[in-house]
């Protein structure tokens, strides 16, 4: 469980003053010169140390993906670019931080881009996201302001401009070679790989792309130390974590919570548990919409790590918790979400283009039962047609929910379809 003293994100909600001296009594822009002076290659092995795993769904080691990035320039320049197109349904964490406690991005920024040799860094935000921008430019131009950042940025030699840039509503634009074509102007479809963005990315320039939530907490874990960071949560799975829980619990919220802390508890303690008791807990999404979702009796202890999700058949992804009680019809729920993807598709990859709407389709006929039993086995066959043989993982996301419903709740597809062709025989028996 989570000790005050070693919370990262102390304004989440939004209680003081969001601005650069709030930011400053709260210990923000604390010694970022020093930091800077201990060198580039210290503070990538602090990152290491701290063992911070992404925090955009995909949980790959922060400072690994940093260290990447070629150590000399070739004369092309370095970019850092933030994701903040937060679009997984059922994610709230990175508005938070961009909206209440937006100077842990800007300085993270400074920090992570110095470590990376860059001198210019860009932030994606999702375009619907109005508030949050205001805020995060605002943050901007507070830190230019105080010399915090630009020319010579805190006095460390280290010249370093951030811009804001706003998407256009597109879920794709969340991949990180779409966004990067979203970010040069083109249509936001996902690139090949190889070449990888350390080596190719923006611009054709070595590029690392990384999520709002890890480059923000990266000043703290480099004040504080890798080692205090890698002391929290459990080996493989370190720190702290925000995490949003939404749906059927009586309180729903964002909150920083240890990694690996179990399911119960965290409900409990943060959400005030399930609505109508633990006994009406159906099925869980532990991880924003695109991870499959697994039965109340098997989450209910698991610790809230990659890991153990991983081991459980899900993923922690996002940590956006979807939590569903009884009262939920998940053929329903699942098939909303095949709509989204199916609408998210950008169109280059034929099993996606044509699969997303395809799976979509059936499961609208499940919703009603008119479907036939042997297609729940057709359906799962195509989602393992879909699932990895696309360019991005967007059809990975739109296969596991799918995969998810009928493994664990196939019973009640089947139900479903008899109480149909039940109905649909004594009608034409009258």
């Amino acid at each position: 469980m989570l000790q005050d003293k070693d919370r990262i994100f102390t304004n989440i909600y939004g209680f003081h003053d969001w601005g650069l001296e709030g930011a400053r009594a709260r210990g923000q822009w604390d010694g970022t010169k020093a930091i800077i002076e201990k060198g580039r290659d210290w503070i990538i092995n602090e990152m290491k140390t701290s063992g911070l795993r992404g925090r955009g769904g995909a949980g790959f080691p922060t400072g690994l993906k940093w260290s990447f990035m070629p150590k000399e320039s070739d004369g092309r320049p370095h970019y850092l670019v933030v994701n903040a197109d937060e679009s997984e349904p059922g994610t709230c964490k990175d508005r938070e931080i961009l909206r209440h406690d937006p100077h842990h991005l800007v300085e993270g920024c400074l920090l992570a881009s110095f470590a990376m040799g860059a001198h210019a860094a860009y932030i994606y935000v999702r375009g619907e996201f109005i508030r949050e921008r205001q805020h995060l430019q605002a943050a901007i131009d507070q830190a230019y302001e105080a010399g915090l950042i630009g020319k010579n940025a805190c006095g460390s030699g280290w010249d370093f401009d951030l811009y804001v840039h706003h998407g256009a509503g597109a879920y794709i634009c969340g991949e990180e070679t779409a966004l990067l074509e979203s970010l040069e102007g083109k249509k936001g479809q996902p690139r090949l790989k190889p070449p990888f963005p350390a080596n190719v990315g923006l611009y054709g320039c070595p590029t690392t792309v990384n999520n709002v939530e890890s480059i923000a907490v990266a000043p703290t874990i480099l004040r504080r130390g890798g080692a205090w960071f890698a002391g929290l949560g459990k080996p493989n799975n370190t720190g702290s974590k925000l995490f949003c829980v939404s749906g059927h619990v009586n309180k729903p919220g964002t909150f920083e919570e240890e990694m690996g802390i179990p399911f119960r508890e965290m409900i409990d303690k943060h959400c005030g548990g399930v609505r109508g008791g633990w006994d009406n807990l159906l099925a869980v999404i532990p991880g924003g919409s695109s991870v499959p979702m697994v039965t109340a009796e098997n989450i209910i202890d698991c610790p809230m790590d990659f890991d153990s999700l991983r081991n459980l058949g899900s993923g922690l992804g996002t940590a956006a918790v979807i939590v569903m009680d009884k009262s939920t019809d998940v053929i329903k729920a699942i098939a909303r979400l095949a709509h989204f993807y199916k609408h998210e598709s950008c169109g280059q990859c034929t099993p996606c283009r044509e699969g997303t709407g395809w799976m979509w389709r059936v499961m609208e006929r499940l919703v009603t039962g008119e479907a036939e039993k042997r297609e729940i086995d057709m359906l799962f066959q195509v989602t393992k047609q879909v699932e990895g043989h696309t360019i991005c993982a967007l059809g990975d996301a739109a296969a596991w929910p799918i995969q998810g419903l009928i493994k664990n709740f196939r019973h009640v597809i089947e139900e479903r379809i008899d109480q149909h062709h039940g109905g649909a025989s004594r009608v034409a028996a009258e």
